[in-house]
Formats: structure tokens, sequence, C-alpha cells
């Protein structure tokens, strides 16, 4: 798979690796970013890095790892690659805590959404959030998503289920 680099004005976003583990535990360690993700709150180093392992083979995701320019600071992760169902492509992204309301998840996920159009002609995204975590449904607004549906959708140990918002997105 080709490795991308993408660029925003205040970040750069680029494949993580598991050279990253130790950055990357920083924030999948935080019970505050882990609240309402799927992945189970990481408690060592090594299990972020097993997790990266997988993340560089992977052939139908794009796993971006988010560089802020100004300090050159891994500040957050975000992913864009085709749903089960290949009717659209869908987004994620997570932040350190201290990165939070500074807009680099809009900043991030327009480039995301950007590169998939751009480079494989993707007119249709999708993203959802948890109904109590409100300011991830801020981003896909920012990011030209609309509102579609109410759903629900589990960690990934099936540990908990989240009421949530579920957005889309289509470019012409």
């Amino acid at each position: 798979m080709q490795q991308y680099i993408l660029q925003t004005p205040r970040l750069i976003l680029r494949p993580l690796t598991a050279a990253d583990a130790e950055e990357v535990f920083i924030w999948c360690s935080d019970p505050l970013v882990n609240r309402f993700m799927p992945y189970a709150l990481y408690t060592k180093t090594e299990d972020v890095r097993r997790w990266l392992e997988t993340v560089e083979k992977n052939e139908k995701q794009y796993e971006f790892g988010f560089v802020c320019k100004e300090n050159n600071r891994l500040i957050g992760s975000g992913g864009i690659g085709p749903a089960e169902d290949n009717t659209q492509w869908e987004i994620g992204y997570n932040l350190c805590s201290d990165c939070w309301n500074q807009g680099y998840a809009t900043e991030a996920a327009k480039a995301m959404i950007d590169f998939a159009y751009q480079e494989f002609d993707i007119h249709d995204f999708g993203a959802n959030h948890a109904v109590a975590n409100p300011a991830s449904g801020r981003v896909m607004e920012k990011c030209g998503m609309h509102f579609d549906h109410y759903g629900e959708y589990s960690r990934f140990d099936g540990s908990e289920t989240f009421p949530a918002k579920f957005y889309k997105l289509h470019l012409d």
C-alpha cells in the first residue's frame, strides 16, 4: 500500500508506525480520550506497539498520525477507509485531551476526506459519535457532514454499547 503524507496549515498527517507506540500510548491510555472510543483502554505501551504493527500491515485503512507543525509533537491519530459494506468511506479520529477544542480534529478530518476524494475519487463518507460526545459531532458538521440517523456502536470487546448519531457526506 502506498504511503501518503498530508499537510494542513498546522498539521502533518503521516502514516503511523510501531515506532510511535510511546507517543500514541499517551492518548490511548487516557480515560478521558478513551471514554467513547471503540477500543479498550490501553495499559501497556507494548499493547499499543502490537496494534500499530497491525496498522502498518492493513491494506484497506489509511491510519495517520497527526503531527503538530509548531512543535513536531504527535498529538493524535485518525483513519479513513472503506466501510464494511463498501457504500462509503468512514473516518475516525482522536487527540490528546490537552489538544481538544483547538480545531485540530476538524483540520485533520477535512484533510482525510479531501485525500480520499482527490486520490481515490471517493464521494461518500460516513462517521458516527456517541450521543454523549457532542464535540465529535461538531467536528463532523464542520466537515460538511449531515446527521443521517440514530443507532449505536459497541466497543470491540463488547463491554459497552453507546447510543450514537450517524453522519453522512456526499461530494459531487
